[in-house]
């Protein structure tokens, strides 16, 4: 290979080259975004929102009210967070207030929340005005005693009650923005 110009050894061309092709793959890699945002909507529900990774689905039967109760997820993890939806219909509408508040009062608990967390008003057309949809942040630790920060909304729907939650080693305001504002619920097909 002959030089480039009079000051360019041969080997100086090849270190320019391969700076060349190594800055290519990092521009081409920072095309590919840590967040896929796609609309989702949980099955037999009016909610849409937005999740930045293709979800994953489940289901269980857990306490909710007192009673077992068939909690349907979906969730992913992009980012180093996890971002999760859930969704239990109740038999009695007149039980959402009642089941929300322990929903909360247990996530909180699991975490080792300090200071009980900060809870919010949050504005979701299409959800019930009674009980009100609440936001809540709160700072604890995961199951392996890693500090972990969560923002969860609670909220209902005719029979159904909801949590859509972010949990992150450090929390990314504008990613949680995007995630909490894309919640979505058709006010005219309540189930």
């Amino acid at each position: 290979m002959a030089p480039v110009s009079p000051f360019m050894t041969p080997l100086m061309a090849s270190l320019m080259i391969r700076l060349t092709a190594v800055s290519l793959l990092l521009l081409l890699s920072a095309c590919n975004p840590v967040f896929n945002w796609r609309e989702v909507r949980p099955d037999n529900t009016a909610l849409a929102l937005l999740l930045p990774c293709k979800p994953d689905k489940a289901q269980r039967s857990v306490p909710l009210g007192g009673r077992p109760t068939e909690l349907a997820m979906l969730g992913c993890d992009a980012g180093d967070a996890t971002f999760a939806v859930a969704v239990a219909t109740l038999d009695d509408a007149a039980q959402a207030a009642a089941v929300l508040a322990g929903w909360q009062t247990a996530t909180l608990a699991n975490l080792k929340a300090a200071g009980g967390g900060q809870t919010s008003p949050l504005k979701l057309t299409g959800a019930d005005a009674l009980p009100a949809a609440v936001l809540v942040r709160a700072s604890g630790q995961r199951a392996d005693g890693r500090a972990v920060q969560s923002q969860a909304a609670y909220f209902s729907q005719g029979r159904q009650v909801f949590q859509a939650v972010i949990y992150a080693d450090k929390m990314d305001a504008e990613v949680a923005e995007t995630f909490f504002s894309s919640l979505k619920l058709d006010a005219g097909n309540p189930r």
